[in-house]
């Protein structure tokens, strides 16, 4: 079998279990060195997310506001936005698999693994849908990281700086603060196993984050540029970066590669 073509199978297949499963086997086939590589195959670009079969799409501010988590509704529809990321997070890693060529092989294993990872958090996410009475496509969804995909596609710097270490890295911050407000409702079983995913995938974001800034700062070297490039690349993209001052996860950028300096631009108050 063939690396890219495989990749790209798994990519563009809709179905979320056969494209876990596609997933699972590239990440073992892999693994165990049966693929081969060719750099030089075509490189397609995607017309439309893999889910568009699937869901309805809307614009971001027409997507079901996530809100009053300690009801049935409200837990669908936070289930259902987090499980959508997760599932647009898988084809964005298979896609920086595929897209970006004669890069080392622990680059695709990255990626690929990272897809992986991403299946898991999707199929654990959909579980918790059915028992409050949903499934994935109940709900209205953006193309938001597809969208993104698109914009960096040309270039692996970009897509490096943008997706994990801008959009991902974003979920670093976001994930604790939903999980503080899940916290302050009565316990119940159900929000206690929303909150234990939750907790999951922002122990297993970080090493993804990590990934994207391996890669970012291997790039950068291989091109004689200053990681601080980052900053230029992401105001192109997402104005503001330095100027809205997030309400950072300071521990978990840290974690996965982000200096001191770096956070500080974006207003972090206290580094170590």
């Amino acid at each position: 079998m063939e690396f890219f073509t495989s990749t790209w199978h798994a990519m563009r297949e809709s179905d979320p279990a056969k494209k876990g499963a596609l997933v699972q086997q590239l990440y073992a086939d892999l693994r165990q060195n049966t693929l081969t590589f060719d750099h030089d195959a075509p490189i397609l670009l995607p017309k439309g997310p893999s889910y568009a079969p699937l869901v309805t799409i809307v614009r971001p501010r027409n997507v079901p506001k996530r809100k009053h988590f300690d009801n049935p509704e409200g837990q669908r529809v936070l289930l259902h936005a987090v499980a959508h990321i997760e599932y647009s997070a898988i084809d964005l890693a298979l896609d920086s698999a595929y897209r970006f060529r004669h890069m080392p092989v622990e680059y695709y294993l990255d990626w690929v693994e990272v897809a992986h990872d991403e299946v898991r958090h999707f199929t654990m996410l959909e579980k918790l849908m059915k028992q409050v009475g949903a499934e994935y496509a109940d709900f209205p969804v953006h193309t938001a990281l597809f969208d993104a995909g698109k914009k960096t596609a040309a270039d692996i710097l970009e897509r490096m700086a943008v997706v994990p270490r801008y959009l991902e890295a974003g979920g670093l911050d976001a994930n604790p603060r939903i999980i503080a407000k899940l916290e302050r409702y009565r316990t119940t079983p159900m929000l206690e196993a929303i909150i234990e995913a939750l907790r999951t995938i922002l122990e297993e974001e970080v090493s993804h984050v990590a990934k994207g800034d391996r890669w970012f700062k291997h790039v950068c070297k291989m091109r004689g540029l200053s990681p601080e490039i980052y900053f230029d690349i992401i105001e192109r993209h997402y104005p503001g970066l330095e100027t809205k001052r997030l309400q950072l996860n300071v521990d978990a950028r840290r974690a996965a590669g982000f200096a001191c300096s770096e956070l500080k631009r974006m207003g972090a108050q206290k580094c170590e």
